[in-house]
């Protein structure tokens, strides 16, 4: 698949209820442990700036690194449309160019599932934050995807196949995913304590009726409802999406 495709693609996701959910949940989980503003915010692998945006609009200093091109060009019309400030840095995560470090905020959202090791990668992180400083992981849960494969996909028969592998695919960029459990990722974050562990999209993740969710009244109940399961066991354990926040 081309990038444009991929783009189009992610595009059109952000738009469905459930893509904003996404985001609107990450919000709402990271404002619990965010610094007064202005604070300086670092998103590895921040793409079109989606999540960025957010502390940007509560007055925080954003810099958004991406490793393609098209992505920051994305980012930086969304903050000029906002007329809001932003550092764009091209770079891949692995490679990582001379950063000035000392980041109150380092998100790393939807992105250690496509990384060959994210390990390393976080522990780059946690580096750059400052001490008692925030790091933000959110990623798909490896837990949900035979749930998803018996109700979104329909296919209860095929969903034990992928209680015994870690991998996926994903039809968005046309690329095999790894994905992880939480608890693996926490014991990568060393020399951080986890202050948060949220789960995004416990419910909304498993409805295969999209028309429903794209009603207003019945969406509004889901936007109700999972805030109440975010942090409450065992809810984080099945959500499509874990959000770990650490505290270095």
């Amino acid at each position: 698949m081309t990038f444009d495709g991929g783009m189009r693609r992610w595009r059109e996701y952000q738009r469905t209820p459930w893509g904003r959910l996404r985001y609107s949940q990450a919000e709402a989980n990271l404002a619990r442990h965010l610094p007064p503003a202005p604070a300086k915010v670092l998103d590895l692998a921040g793409g079109d700036g989606a999540d960025a945006l957010r502390p940007a609009r509560r007055g925080h200093d954003v810099t958004v690194v991406d490793r393609s091109a098209e992505m920051p060009a994305e980012a930086e019309r969304a903050f000029a449309a906002e007329d809001l400030p932003v550092r764009l840095v091209e770079a891949d995560l692995t490679r990582l160019p001379a950063l000035p470090g000392g980041y109150d905020v380092v998100p790393a959202h939807n992105v250690v599932q496509y990384l060959a090791d994210p390990a390393d990668v976080l522990r780059t992180a946690v580096s750059l934050a400052v001490p008692g400083g925030v790091v933000s992981v959110i990623a798909i849960n490896r837990s949900s995807e035979p749930l998803q494969q018996a109700t979104l996909a329909l296919d209860p028969a095929g969903a034990p196949a992928a209680l015994d592998t870690d991998q996926a695919r994903t039809r968005t960029f046309d690329t095999t995913l790894t994905l992880f459990t939480a608890d693996q990722v926490v014991g990568w974050l060393d020399g951080c304590e986890v202050v948060g562990h949220y789960g995004i999209c416990a419910v909304t993740g498993y409805i295969a009726d999209n028309s429903r969710k794209h009603d207003p009244e019945f969406f509004a109940d889901l936007e109700r409802l999972e805030p109440a399961l975010a942090d409450r066991m065992p809810y984080p354990l099945i959500a499509r999406f874990f959000h770990l926040v650490g505290r270095r």
